[in-house]
């Protein structure tokens, strides 16, 4: 299938997933919820705007120029963040407000109803020949009441539902915006590695990943992540993919404060399946003049105080894509196994082959930590690890949660981060 038949079958796929998800907000949030004809069709005018909204945002914010098209990224985005919450708030809700439902139509239908009478004959006296029979009952029927009863507590429950619900996904929503858009934690971790020379004890290696350039995330971004770094007294930098969701051309500024990353043994970069997006080759160009070396299927000996590490890196696994496949035998072959080597991969994926290759340490991102509830449960159908430090086929792994976002840049519950690893002896 060609590129642009893949963009068309996503583009349809995703209007038609927004337009079911809105349809339902609709159903919820407006039509339960009120009896207005004003309102319902302002509900449903406001569903089929939004509906067209997001897939316009996501197609702009991966393919136009992201400093152009920040008016529209913007509120995109946010109302993705909150209609996710609304959304997930809903179906939880769904199956006790159902039981509530049918708890107040048992009760309701099940009271004491008490026939209507029919009417008395009156009473005619004589010469009363003008009085007439009484037809109707002027008084309501009980049933009539319990119906009218019974609808105004489904509204009731209706409107809990829906008040509950909004106030959840704002709130969850506020907060996910604010840390995701907030400074990042600065970890430290202690890896002990075989083979690691005395005067190696305590290297510091403080990585990054996930910057994501675009419409949310700036110069300003940028600039902040790499005093975060200069204060952490780095040996070496690795900057472990993701860097832009944009062109260098576009971008190249919101990168520049990558020049101020000071460390005794340089930064490094390894590509991230984002970087391909867009002209990757331009963007290795544009990180060279930025004093960022980019390991690209390749290694370099790090010769820190009368020890060495292997500094490897490879490219991401879309890559291949793009003729541009990670080499691990090329990377990693013909070495000196006398000293560890650290990898670089953006994906945790790759930790089964680089453990093929006995490789010491792998660090990747990719996985944000999750980024937000549900993605911390569907992390782990892709990728061997979702953050923090692990052993795979006896290889460590460490997977950085990354200091930016996409689609939408929320965190709730896998707040961003910058690492320092600390080598160890074993």
């Amino acid at each position: 299938m060609s590129t642009l038949a893949q963009d068309a079958t996503v583009a349809a796929a995703s209007i038609a997933a927004s337009a079911a998800a809105h349809r339902y907000l609709y159903l919820r949030l407006v039509k339960d919820v009120t009896a207005s004809a004003r309102l319902r069709r302002a509900g449903r005018a406001t569903a089929l705007a939004l509906t067209v909204l997001v897939p316009t945002g996501v197609l702009a914010a991966q393919y136009a120029d992201p400093t152009r098209i920040a008016w529209l990224a913007w509120p995109a985005f946010v109302w993705v963040a909150l209609a996710a919450y609304l959304l997930m708030t809903l179906v939880v809700l769904e199956i006790p407000a159902r039981l509530m439902a049918r708890t107040l139509r048992r009760r309701t239908g099940s009271g004491p109803v008490v026939p209507a009478q029919a009417p008395r004959a009156p009473v005619v006296q004589q010469g009363d020949s003008a009085a007439a029979p009484i037809t109707g009952d002027t008084n309501p029927r009980p049933a009539e009441g319990a119906s009218s009863r019974m609808m105004g507590r489904r509204l009731v429950l209706a409107r809990s539902v829906a008040l509950l619900a909004t106030g959840t996904a704002v709130a969850s929503t506020g907060y996910g915006f604010h840390r995701g858009l907030g400074p990042p934690d600065v970890k430290v971790v202690p890896v002990a590695l075989r083979r690691l020379h005395p005067s190696l004890d305590g290297m510091r290696i403080t990585m990054a990943s996930d910057l994501h350039l675009g419409p949310f995330f700036g110069r300003s971004h940028t600039a902040r992540m790499v005093r975060v770094i200069n204060d952490t007294s780095p040996d070496i930098v690795a900057v472990v993919g993701d860097l832009s969701d944009g062109s260098a051309e576009d971008l190249a500024t919101h990168a520049a404060p990558l020049t101020r990353l000071s460390s005794t043994h340089g930064a490094f970069f390894v590509t991230g399946n984002h970087d391909y997006r867009h002209d990757v080759d331009a963007w290795i160009a544009t990180l060279a003049d930025f004093r960022v070396t980019t390991l690209r299927n390749t290694r370099t000996l790090i010769e820190h105080r009368g020890g060495a590490i292997d500094l490897a890196g490879v490219t991401d696994v879309t890559g291949e894509q793009n003729h541009d496949a990670p080499d691990y035998d090329r990377t990693l072959g013909d070495r000196d196994a006398s000293h560890p080597v650290i990898l670089l991969a953006h994906q945790p994926v790759q930790v089964h082959e680089a453990a093929r290759y006995e490789v010491d340490l792998q660090l990747s991102g990719h996985t944000h930590g999750g980024a937000f509830f549900p993605g911390n449960l569907l992390v782990p159908l892709t990728q061997p690890l979702t953050a923090g430090l692990a052993t795979i086929d006896h290889t460590q792994l460490y997977v950085s949660r990354g200091i930016g976002a996409s689609l939408p840049p929320i965190r709730v519950g896998a707040p961003p981060d910058i690492t320092v690893i600390e080598l160890r002896r074993q």
